[in-house]
């Protein structure tokens, strides 16, 4: 049997669907202080493919890691949860 490779998937918000088959999605996460030890919120925009153009602004959507796509789309559309 091979080995079932893990990839990391996130939960993000759509913020742009400018572009043809790629979405721009923002994936909050907090983190601790490692010296105050308060929590804050981290923001990051991922470039998601996005094949069937089926999200659009505002949907809540999981995506996966993949193959290289292009210089910026290394992630692919799992679903849309809205």
């Amino acid at each position: 049997m091979a080995d079932k490779i893990n990839k990391r998937t996130f939960i993000g918000e759509v913020i742009s669907t400018g572009m043809d088959k790629t979405i721009v999605v923002k994936v909050e996460s907090k983190k601790l202080h490692a010296k105050y030890k308060k929590l804050f919120k981290e923001t990051k925009k991922y470039h998601v493919h996005d094949e069937k153009e089926a999200a659009s602004v505002g949907d809540k959507i999981k995506f996966i890691e993949c193959r290289p796509i292009s210089k910026t789309k290394k992630w692919r559309l799992l679903e849309v949860i809205k």
